[in-house]
């Protein structure tokens, strides 16, 4: 086999593993070790000392150079280098501080608050319950990007509530899993860090460029679930007094001013401080961090339990993300040594494709990888196969990372595999069916490919914002 071949087979082999259920990070950094050993053997460099060695030399002596020799193979300082490349990068310093701060968020309190404030101020809407909890979500799942936290939180939270107040239990489930999917996309996002530093794109312009995408679904959303709403009342009825009692105008302000206003002032600190170069993504990210442990205590709801849970699960989330870009810098390194990059790049690049062919063939291979993996896995290991061929293409990496953060709303809402419809099931009540869940997220998938067709028809969608702030 020519070495090629044998990179081609190094990757059909990973994702066999995956679908095996291996843990994909250490197989990664075991295939990557493994097929390097191969790719990087040499064995007059590796056994050089021994070769040398008098004739007389002792048995001990002879063991210990030949085994020297065994393991003086370049892969071992290739996975040593990796590493520490990995775990100095200033980029993907931000990463625990935005975990952290969101884990935080997350056990204080702070969103039943809110998500009742929002839905006594939107009462007199068409779906105000649907329309509220989708606020909440975009809201909570800017704030932590962890969408497993906000599908499942949101789900003990706004999903009894709507179904108390007659809700369909297929429109409410939803609301909720599209609106939970947010955290992705949406800037401070976790995975927009993660192209970035993935893709060597600034983080700054990353997070210019999906704010406008961004706001663009969750207008979507809110379009489809008010507009279901009039057409359709009976899937949203308007809610009795019983339900959510009428407030007097100066408590409703002072309610939005103790839960809203909060939440909504630390991302816009964040971002804000971020967006205008008033700090770096870290800095801002340690602004976060902190102004979330306020917002806990504010609230009355830091606990030491807490404490020590979210610092648990942001070392643990952390660990995982760090450990994903080390196999893969080392997998992927490997891979372009024995010419699988350039031998996928050749192939492309002989299909004759236009860019919008390019761009859909992508999209396209990355809406199937989402169904076995997670958005963390495709951005650290498939998303840089493509990176080499945007610039044959003419694509901006900035585009076709929005892209990707796009499609992978997708990856969360599309059966069978619609992690957030499992999520969702785990918690709702019995008498929810998952197929009931499924049909209520299509309309919501449909909502997703609308905004990407609008940013392939509108590029300026992306470009405008980082543009007008920092120019070409």
């Amino acid at each position: 086999m020519t070495d090629p071949q044998i990179a081609l087979m190094m990757l059909g082999l990973f994702i066999a593993f995956v679908f095996l259920g291996f843990p994909i990070a250490f197989t990664l950094m075991a295939m990557g070790i493994g097929f390097g050993y191969y790719a990087y053997f040499n064995e007059r460099r590796m056994w050089r000392e021994y070769d040398r060695l008098a004739e007389d030399a002792s048995w001990w002596d002879q063991t210990s150079l030949w085994l020297e020799g065994l393991l003086n193979n370049r892969i071992f300082d290739l996975f040593v280098n990796q590493t520490f490349t990995v775990m100095s990068n200033e980029v993907l310093t931000a990463v625990p501080l935005f975990l952290f701060m969101g884990y935080i968020v997350e056990r204080a309190n702070i969103v039943d608050r809110l998500f009742t404030t929002l839905n006594v101020a939107s009462k007199n809407m068409p779906g105000s319950m649907g329309v509220a909890a989708l606020i909440t979500c975009a809201l909570f799942a800017t704030a932590t990007g962890i969408v497993g936290a906000v599908v499942t939180l949101m789900g003990l939270l706004a999903l009894p509530a709507m179904l108390k107040a007659r809700y369909n239990p297929s429109f409410a489930s939803g609301i909720i899993c599209a609106g939970g999917t947010l955290g992705i996309l949406i800037p401070p996002s976790i995975m927009l860090i993660v192209y970035a530093a993935a893709s060597n794109v600034s983080i700054v312009r990353l997070y210019a460029a999906a704010l406008f995408p961004g706001l663009t679904l969750v207008g979507l959303y809110l379009v489809y679930v008010i507009g279901r709403s009039v057409l359709q009342p009976s899937v949203a009825p308007r809610p009795t007094k019983e339900e959510v009692p009428d407030v007097p105008f100066i408590k409703l302000l002072v309610m939005i001013l103790t839960s809203f206003l909060p939440l909504a002032f630390l991302i816009f600190a964040v971002l804000g401080s971020i967006l205008f170069g008033l700090a770096t993504p870290t800095e801002a990210a340690s602004i976060g961090a902190l102004g979330g442990i306020f917002l806990a205590f504010i609230y009355r709801a830091m606990t030491w339990q807490r404490l020590r849970e979210s610092v648990y699960l942001t070392v643990r989330t952390t660990a995982m993300v760090c450990w994903l870009f080390v196999g893969s810098y080392v997998f992927s390194a490997v891979f372009s040594y024995l010419g699988g990059e350039h031998l996928i790049s050749e192939f492309v690049q002989g299909l004759n494709l236009t860019p919008l062919m390019f761009l859909i063939l992508a999209q396209l291979i990355i809406f199937g990888l989402g169904w076995p993996l997670e958005w963390s896995e495709i951005i650290i290991i498939f998303v840089p196969i493509f990176l080499p061929l945007l610039q044959f293409f003419n694509v901006d990496p900035l585009f076709f990372g929005i892209l990707v953060a796009l499609n992978l709303q997708t990856s969360f809402l599309t059966p069978p595999m619609a992690m957030s419809a499992y999520y969702l099931k785990g918690i709702a009540p019995p008498e929810i069916k998952l197929t009931q869940i499924f049909a209520g997220v299509m309309p919501f998938l449909f909502c997703v490919l609308v905004s990407m067709v609008l940013m392939y028809s509108f590029p300026q969608i992306v470009f405008y914002l980082p543009e007008l702030m920092y120019g070409n």
